[in-house]
């Protein structure tokens, strides 16, 4: 279901709290830093400080995009507040909407 390998703190902190609060189909938590290497809001001190989400559960089922966003970013407050500068999400239902 999550992708594991080569996880870092963070990551596994977002795998964590995600796959307890959403009991996802799927889920994978990626960690693009390295992307963004030389970009504003890249910290040479910090790694672990972009992240792509894909996620499908059922606890998304009749909510629109905003909606899954808000969920994930709200559960995600303190990683967000924290060191995570950003966050692209692709949240979807099991029937795919």
């Amino acid at each position: 279901m999550a992708e594991t390998g080569n996880c870092g703190a963070v990551r596994a902190r977002i795998t964590e709290k995600l796959t307890a609060a959403l009991a996802p189909l799927s889920l994978n938590v990626i960690d693009e830093t390295h992307h963004h290497a030389g970009h504003m809001g890249h910290h040479h001190d910090r790694s672990e400080t972009h992240f792509r989400v894909e996620v499908v559960s059922a606890a998304f089922s009749g909510k629109g995009r905003v909606d899954r966003h808000r969920m994930i970013n709200s559960l995600l407050a303190e990683e967000l507040a924290g060191g995570v500068h950003a966050l692209a999400i692709d949240a979807r239902a099991p029937d795919g909407a």
